[in-house]
């Protein structure tokens, strides 16, 4: 790797710089220093798309910072974010942290019993929120708690006035809006004294875990925890190209995943963050930023990937088969590493011109790559995008590890694995003493990027992280080529009754691309067969319904014997292709969708086994009675 970029990028900067920056906070006003009138954060306010330069945020940073001050906040002291991603969320995490205090996101889909562990366990002072919605969950939980001195609104709806006193309080916290707090701020807090008083070492937020079991942690991840693992992100994008570039924010800036990569690495790069309106709108927001990097996670792939062969399927004829041929030679390009023969490699270009150009430009026609982690993408979806001009590089992390441990690199993508690691990042592999022809065992981590501890938690801590290794309680092996094969979560791992072990994400993954199956998970721990819970795709039911001329209520169809049998013929798809401990010899049929509303579905789209069993356990139980 060069030691320093260059060309048309704007924020120029030497890889060193990582090392030289004792905290963010002291990188984002340096780059606000070079890049002052560039815009930065992009949003959409009134239907149109509005921005604000870096001089401007840096100006709003030192503002709220001064706010805060005046309410008491300190060095060490939290301050809890629940809000969407927006402009003052990226500018009220550097004040925060501008303060020596602590950033503590949560999600805006948790529950005001989430938010009162949250704000408990963390020992929150102060609360911000970005709208009247989610101040009617937060603040139930904030009045419970006599620590916290204020609530502070983003939106004008929902701040301003003093809130009831809660039943465990005499007097509620103060109660503003966000314009009130800049306010307050005045010309802002002193940049320089504020700089000079942080350190590398220091608490820079508390990341809650989103649990797909158990009571979430609070993570400790310090400024060089995060710095750290910026730098070891870089080199993933030399080999695109560094230039004019707009990352797309669209997950959770509760999850370390979105808040390192697509919030602290895009300041480091020198880059435009355009915040996306919601899930529904993603597709529209696309085509109008234009974004050239975006992270996500695979959920949203599948469910892309679903849309594009229906809308390129449905016409039939002529543009069905230009679409399966791009597919085809995509495909072949790669399992042939990049060479195609005389009259494909002409094919090829042809069908670049009336194929995937159309599809790229649908995605802003900039976009050099989707960088996807959070869970395991299916290498044949990986493969779909890459076969259509779009590059996914997928990736693998933890919470506790700032969070990115490994990814593909644009040069050397291998969709069956998650890449080697990134640099500064040692992984080694604990099989337990097990034979070494045995290859999977537990995932270890070591380097800077490790967290500090759990908040509050040093039993925890010490469990988890021993003599520097990280134990991720992931399983997985490294190829020969250093790239690291996710194999599933430990936890997860299904032991049949008779000793063998299943992962069931890779099934999951393999039957989640069957058109019919929206959602699925796969069960049979301590069983003799394995089992799945199906929740059939919307779309894909209504068309079958049509087509057959059945009612299209979906909950009527997973009662419908021809139905179930179509589904069963998915099913059965895929059990040709894997082992026989593999396959699933019996499945249900549910119309709820797995949600984030119903508990079933993390923040970031991951299944929660736990709560799926408990809802389903009976029906699930009975797929083995009478066999």
């Amino acid at each position: 790797m060069t030691g320093s970029l260059s060309g048309s990028r704007p924020g120029v900067l030497d890889e060193n710089r990582y090392d030289e920056w004792r905290t963010l906070p002291a990188m984002f006003f340096d780059q606000a220093e070079r890049l002052g009138g560039r815009s930065l954060l992009i949003s959409k306010q009134d239907g149109d798309w509005s921005g604000r330069t870096w001089a401007e945020a840096a100006d709003a940073v030192a503002r709220a910072a001064g706010g805060l001050r005046s309410l008491g906040v300190g060095h060490g002291d939290r301050v809890a974010i629940v809000s969407e991603n927006r402009p003052e969320w990226l500018i009220a995490d550097f004040a925060i942290m501008l303060l020596g205090a602590i950033t503590v996101p949560a999600y805006t889909t948790s529950t005001t019993a989430d938010h009162l562990h949250t704000l408990r366990n963390s020992g929150a002072r102060v609360v911000l929120v970005s709208s009247a919605a989610l101040m009617r969950k937060v603040l139930p939980a904030a009045l419970q708690l006599p620590d916290i001195r204020a609530v502070v609104g983003f939106n004008e709806d929902a701040g301003g006035g003093s809130p009831p006193a809660g039943p465990e309080t005499s007097a509620g916290p103060e109660h503003l809006s966000w314009t009130a707090l800049l306010e307050r701020g005045g010309p802002g807090l002193p940049v320089e004294p504020a700089l000079e008083a942080l350190e590398r070492d220091d608490v820079a937020c508390l990341i809650y875990t989103s649990g797909t079991g158990g009571t979430p942690k609070g993570v400790m991840l310090t400024h060089g925890n995060i710095l750290a693992n910026c730098k070891g992100a870089l080199e993933l994008v030399l080999d695109v190209g560094l230039g004019d570039e707009t990352f797309l924010s669209f997950l959770p800036l509760a999850h370390a995943y979105e808040h390192t990569c697509g919030q602290m690495f895009a300041l480091s790069l020198g880059a435009r963050i355009a915040y996306a309106e919601s899930v529904e709108k993603l597709a529209g927001n696309l085509g109008e930023v234009k974004p050239t990097i975006m992270t996500a996670v695979p959920r949203l792939y599948e469910v892309l990937e679903q849309r594009i062969r229906r809308e390129a399927e449905r016409p039939g004829g002529w543009r069905m088969r230009l679409f399966h041929k791009t597919l085809e030679l995509g495909k072949r390009r790669y399992d042939r590493s990049g060479r195609l023969g005389l009259w494909e490699g002409l094919e090829d270009r042809l069908l670049d011109r009336l194929v995937r150009a159309r599809i790229r430009e649908r995605f802003g026609g900039r976009l050099k790559a989707f960088i996807s982690g959070g869970a395991a993408l299916a290498p044949e979806t990986a493969l779909f995008f890459q076969s259509l001009g779009i590059r996914i590089l997928q990736g693998y992390g933890q919470t506790e590890a700032a969070p990115l441990i490994s990814c593909n690199r644009p040069s050397r993508v291998r969709h069956d694995t998650v890449g080697p690691p990134v640099p500064g990042v040692e992984i080694r592999i604990d099989r337990g003493g097990a034979d070494g022809e045995i290859p999977d065992g537990e995932i270890m981590v070591r380097g800077p990027s490790v967290m500090k501890g759990y908040w509050g938690d040093a039993d925890a801590t010490e469990r988890t992280v021993v003599s520097g290794w990280l134990h991720t309680g992931d399983v997985g092996h490294l190829a020969p080529d250093g790239a690291l094969v996710l194999t599933d979560r430990k936890k997860d791992l299904i032991v049949t009754s008779g000793g063998d072990n299943v992962a069931p994400q890779r099934l999951e993954n393999l039957l989640a691309l069957e058109p019919v199956i929206g959602q699925v998970m796969v069960a049979g721990d301590g069983r003799p067969f394995l089992v799945a819970l199906i929740v059939p795709d919307a779309q894909a039911a209504r068309d079958w319904a049509k087509r057959h001329g059945k009612p299209a209520d979906l909950a009527e169809l997973t009662g419908d014997d021809d139905f179930r049998k179509h589904v069963g013929e998915a099913v059965e798809r895929v059990n040709r292709s894997i082992s026989g401990i593999e396959r699933i010899r019996k499945f249900a049929l549910t119309a709820e969708p797995f949600g984030i509303e119903n508990a079933q579905l993390t923040p970031t789209l991951k299944i929660r086994r736990h709560e799926i069993r408990k809802r389903y356990g009976g029906l699930l139980d009975s797929l083995y009675s009478g066999r």
